[in-house]
């Protein structure tokens, strides 16, 4: 829910050119076979060397988003925000000046099950970074004045959310096909208003002991890696911390009833529609590929049927997209996302299921198949083009319980995926009778109270 602020400049643009577009020294190739993986003070631990000199990514996570907050939803994102508000030993300008210095970047983000830690710095600063990382994750202040700040903070982007189009139809389409209780379940508006308002500093530290430790904790560096000393570093910087808890685990959900749903916004240009259901997959399930393809052949690229009817052809539509979502941990949903004009709704969702029903009933073609398999291929070899992009695939790989020897063989089970398997996923897993539609915006004549 919560993305602290970044701290830090980009030593003279370096940092950034080498992380977002330098070039992949190393062919993405056998890249598990080049890596080294250890347990260091518990902690499951990533390196990857590549040919960019002198620029390190840092990416980790460890389970302690939202969902872990059975008790009061908004601890865990309190607990994201308090932790560079200062540390035991420095407050937070003492930190800020010290990574401002040299360059570097540290930031937390809290979601739905993980808390995720992103850094970026020279080679010669990485044990800084490191070591300020290790303090802010596990010896946070939580001064009572910090917590304050932190709910008002926490408060105000919530006020922001509750008139983001976009946002509110995710937050009703989740609610839609998940049940109470489950991971991907979001919780409602006025729930996160109660929570921050009740929530005291003592239950965030609580939180904190509980669930930040070594315990399913993963960190992935990726760059100009001096390995052995990186080793040395996490050992002492780390050394001693206890604690942690895994990630939360929910039966899958099978797609329920159909639901067309309204959430009214005053005074909005566009209208945001989600469409789409649950599906019971997680990311590593059998059938969790064949849908991927088929629901991309619907509404992924420009060459997808729904860019090229509803926005090409029948010109309702600046954006529209299909995917799968949210499975990374726990099952998730196939969802249509679109944007139209009010005076369009009703043309451009009554067109987008009709496509979905062809789509339906009379699958995929060996053509489309072979197309979108290309660009799958070339999209995630594209994506291996950088030190944030091979740091950001280790950790998914790890996250969805998979081997590290699938990055080398995507390419091989993408192009294994047959025809019969990707249309039988799309009968088994999307019924369009049973559709759950959101639209959140201004629509109609209608009085804008949000719902």
């Amino acid at each position: 829910m919560i993305i602290t602020p970044t701290r830090g400049l980009i030593a003279a643009g370096v940092l950034a050119l080498a992380i977002l577009a330098g070039p992949y020294a190393q062919a993405a190739a056998d890249i598990e076979k080049h890596l080294t993986r250890t347990s260091i003070a518990g902690i499951d631990v990533i390196a990857y060397r590549t040919g960019i000199k002198d620029v390190v990514t840092v990416l980790g996570s460890l389970p302690a988003g939202d969902a872990m907050a059975t008790d009061n939803i908004a601890l865990a994102s309190l607990t994201g925000i308090m932790l560079d508000k200062g540390t035991v030993s420095l407050d937070k300008f003492a930190i800020a000046k010290q990574l401002d210095q040299v360059g570097a970047q540290l930031a937390f983000h809290v979601g739905e099950q993980a808390l995720t830690i992103q850094a970026r710095s020279l080679k010669a600063d990485l044990p800084l970074v490191l070591k300020i990382m290790a303090d802010e994750l596990r010896h946070p202040a939580f001064s009572a004045e910090e917590f304050a700040k932190a709910k008002l903070e926490f408060t105000g982007h919530i006020q922001q959310q509750a008139e983001n189009t976009e946002f509110r139809a995710d937050e009703a389409f989740s609610r839609a096909i998940f049940p109470a209780g489950h991971p991907n379940r979001q919780s409602s508006l006025e729930e996160w208003r109660s929570a921050i308002d009740t929530a005291a500093v003592a239950q965030v530290k609580e939180f904190h002991t509980h669930f930040y430790g070594p315990a399913h904790m993963v960190l992935v560096l990726v760059g100009d890696l001096d390995i052995p000393k990186i080793q040395a570093e996490l050992k002492k910087d780390f050394g001693g911390w206890g604690g942690g808890s895994s990630y939360r685990v929910a039966p899958p959900v099978a797609s329920g009833s159909s639901v067309d749903q309204t959430v009214s916004l005053a005074g909005k240009s566009s209208v945001t529609v989600l469409a789409g259901q649950a599906t019971g997959l997680r990311y590593r399930d059998a059938d969790s590929l064949p849908l991927r393809i088929g629901v991309a052949i619907l509404g992924s690229g420009f060459t997808s049927r729904l860019v090229s009817t509803v926005r090409d052809k029948e010109g309702l539509t600046y954006h529209i997209s299909a995917g799968v979502a949210d499975d990374t941990f726990d099952d998730g949903d196939w969802r249509i996302n679109a944007s139209f004009a009010p005076t369009l709704l009703d043309k451009g969702i009554a067109e987008t299921q009709r496509e979905v029903l062809k789509w339906w009933q009379e699958g995929v073609t060996a053509a489309e198949l072979q197309a979108h398999k290309t660009d799958l291929i070339g999209s995630f070899q594209v994506s291996l083009a950088t030190t944030g992009g091979v740091a950001g695939t280790l950790l998914r790989t790890v996250q969805r319980a998979l081997p590290l020897t699938w990055i080398d063989d995507y390419p091989k089970w993408v192009d294994q995926v047959t025809l019969e398997q990707v249309n039988g996923a799309i009968k088994r897993y999307v019924d369009p009778k049973k559709l759950v539609i959101v639209k959140a915006g201004t629509i109609g004549g209608e009085a804008a109270t949000a719902k």
